[in-house]
């Protein structure tokens, strides 16, 4: 099981409410090619092309771009949460990136190993914070980090990610 990132509401107005509900193993990718942020953020949203929740791909990419030029979304041990809430997509979307090269951020020198791309519905104001803050605990443990650079497959990716870490 996961963690709990958010309350129990009525069905229609819910978000996922634990990280298995969000993960995808169609949208992990863990050789990301690209080395630079905007490029990478592109291979990662690419990944929700079959994917009917996100309605605009292109304009999902604009809106994480423009968000990563308010604040930087770095959060360190080379993890990043690029993120946006847009009408772009129709609820709570996760995509993962891992790069063993790095991934440059304009906002700072440090290479970005481990990217977790959300994309929530501009409604859920307050879901969408509970869950970058909740995945943000999540991966603060570098042991965890460690653990995902590590991994061979996706599958075993996305089982360290349903696994709670305390």
């Amino acid at each position: 099981m996961g963690f709990a990132i958010g309350p129990r509401l009525p069905v229609k107005t819910r978000m996922a409410c634990s990280l298995s509900d969000l993960l995808s193993e169609k949208q992990i990718l863990l050789e990301l090619r690209e080395t630079s942020h905007a490029p990478a953020l592109r291979e990662l949203v690419d990944l929700f092309a079959p994917n009917p929740s996100v309605n605009d791909l292109a304009g999902f990419h604009e809106a994480l771009l423009a968000r990563e030029k308010v604040s930087t979304t770095l959060v360190g041990n080379g993890v990043a949460f690029p993120h946006a809430r847009t009408d772009c997509v129709e609820k709570i979307v996760l995509a993962v990136g891992r790069s063993a090269q790095g991934v440059k951020f304009d906002s700072s020198d440090e290479p970005v190993h481990l990217i977790f791309m959300i994309g929530t519905p501009k409604a859920l104001v307050s879901d969408y914070l509970v869950c970058v803050g909740a995945l943000a605990r999540f991966v603060k443990n570098k042991t965890v980090c460690d653990q995902l650079m590590q991994a061979k497959t996706v599958e075993e990716f996305a089982a360290l990610l349903r696994t709670p870490h305390g």
